[in-house]
């Protein structure tokens, strides 16, 4: 590794995309004043902000509400929100595929438990654990496939896979060939969870679609990450940084490398820009870590 300034004023992003969980947020999952600041100020300089998460669409009203009114990508790309939460595109998997999915992965890897998640709804087999929904109340309880029979008229926009002894690793190379091409395989959490999306669906598919139609070429995104659900996101743009708690393979990924993201990492990458912006200088822009010719290089 060595030591460089930030991007030169020359190659300023015109798009930052961050991740939230274990990128944006701290690791007890709270948005520092700091980083709530750095995201304002950067849209006020003319930079736009796109939040690119895992998390479902459901959750994107509280989210813009603690963060503050910003474009967001949920679900893994399945869904795209203007800055009042409002739903603008969807991605939805078919349920035909969706039942075939299911019974593959089911016949493959035997304890496996799902849950299905549609715009504004849940629904989770009996095994499938609390944990992972924070113990809300939900009423779609149930076999998947029977879940899905009971409400044909709504968007399915992600499947999860549970496995309660199984290592991620193994975890996700069997979910994702038993998947095939009736979906988009991946995992984010660091727990025995593989998430799955409409085929071709991921982040970065739905963000450079997005930002190509509001004239932000790839090149011109910078994007923040830290787990291999982030991997085609930091692939597909110009600027990639890779949180110092990432993934391994996220790290090895990533062009730049910043601070954790309880060190606000984020933030202090977007002061520099700012700073740039403002002085059309790096004096005082501060540092981050990349390689010269590391994978992932632009």
């Amino acid at each position: 590794m060595t030591t460089t300034p930030f991007p030169p004023p020359a190659t300023f992003p015109k798009l930052v995309a961050t991740d939230l969980d274990g990128t944006l947020l701290r690791s007890d999952g709270t948005l520092s004043l700091r980083t709530k600041a750095a995201l304002a100020a950067t849209e006020k300089a003319g930079i736009r902000v796109a939040l690119v998460t895992g998390r479902p669409p459901r959750s994107v009203s509280a989210l813009l509400e603690r963060i503050g009114p910003h474009v967001v990508i949920a679900a893994n790309g399945a869904t795209v929100h203007s800055s009042d939460g409002a739903v603008v595109q969807a991605f939805s998997i078919p349920y035909p595929a969706a039942v075939r999915l299911i019974r593959r992965v089911r016949a493959a890897i035997p304890g496996v438990s799902f849950a299905v998640e549609f715009e504004e709804a849940y629904g989770h087999e009996p095994a499938y654990p609390d944990w992972s929904f924070e113990g809300e109340a939900v009423e779609l309880i149930g076999p998947a496939e029977e879940i899905l029979a009971r409400v044909p008229g709504r968007l399915l926009l992600k499947i999860l896979a549970h496995h309660p002894t199984l290592p991620l690793g193994d975890f996700y190379e069997l979910a994702r060939r038993a998947a095939g091409p009736d979906a988009e395989t991946t995992h984010s959490t660091g727990l025995s969870l593989v998430e799955f999306s409409a085929p071709g669906i991921t982040k970065a598919s739905t963000l450079v679609a997005w930002s190509g139609r509001e004239g932000i070429a790839r090149h011109d995104i910078a994007a923040f990450g830290d787990m291999p659900n982030d991997l085609p996101m930091l692939r597909a743009v110009g600027q990639s940084y890779a949180m110092s708690n990432g993934h391994p393979d996220v790290l090895a990924a990533a062009r730049f490398r910043a601070p954790s993201n309880d060190e606000d990492g984020v933030a202090r990458v977007l002061e520099g820009f700012i700073d740039l912006r403002a002085h059309g200088s790096t004096a005082g822009a501060g540092v981050c870590e990349t390689r010269e010719h590391g994978p992932g290089a632009p």
